[in-house]
């Protein structure tokens, strides 16, 4: 592990203090102080996502890493974790811990096939999250096998070498704030041909989403809009 570096990049509406004592990410995180990890924490965010990622990725230019984007109410529960996020990425050029293997016109998330919020077909999905407040009492939810190559990943956790983001000029669309980055993330990855796949990382989220809400639905607009889904 002397030479590897995995940087994780959240960004958290607590302020630094809270994002330590409050959220599972910032638990999480004190428990591994080893020197391969880093944090880019952007405390008080109220901007949205890609414009706190895409700083860290301009960053990393001069200083290469794993960046791990990730939300701040996550808790990985392997320790093994780095050997599986560096193993992953030997796979795939990005992972993370769910997706799907098709991606469909008028797509409004990941597991779904439509706007009625119709879940895909088993066949298609990949990944297991647990869902809950404490592990191991969070409820699991199976999606499909791991280790699975997708077009579409959920934007809990994404992984990927900061040298690719850069060669292959991938970023996130700052147009987008909470919703739909991760959608439009992985739909410009596949137009770059870059590879994206599920890993079998122990991973429990604190929130189900928030599918439905105003502020989502203007970003599904936009998305649809972006992708002429419309």
């Amino acid at each position: 592990m002397d030479e590897l570096k995995i940087r994780f990049v959240v960004a958290t509406r607590e302020s630094r203090d809270g994002f330590f004592k409050s959220t599972a990410a910032g638990k999480f995180l004190q428990l591994y102080d080893f020197p391969f990890i880093e944090l880019d924490l952007y405390p008080d965010n109220a901007e949205g996502l890609p414009l706190a990622y895409n700083q860290s990725i301009e960053k990393a230019k001069s200083d290469p890493a794993i960046l791990v984007f990730t939300h701040d109410d996550i808790y990985l529960s392997d320790f093994y974790w780095a050997d599986r996020v560096v193993n992953g990425l030997e796979h795939f050029d990005v992972i993370g811990v769910a997706g799907n293997k098709r991606r469909l016109s008028k797509q409004p998330a990941w597991p779904f096939v439509d706007e009625q919020f119709t879940w895909d077909d088993p066949s298609f999905l990949s990944g297991i999250v647990a869902h809950g407040f404490q592990f191991p009492h969070g409820a699991l939810t199976f999606f499909g096998d791991s280790c699975q190559e997708v077009k579409l990943l959920d934007g809990v956790f994404l992984a990927v070498r900061s040298e690719l983001l850069h060669s292959r000029d991938l970023k996130f669309d700052e147009q987008f704030d909470f919703h739909f980055y991760d959608m439009d993330f992985c739909r410009s990855a596949e137009e770059k041909n870059i590879s994206m796949g599920t890993w079998a990382i122990s991973l429990v989220h604190e929130s189900g989403g928030s599918f439905g809400s105003p502020e989502w639905t203007k970003n599904k607009i936009q998305y649809f809009q972006k992708w002429g889904d419309l």
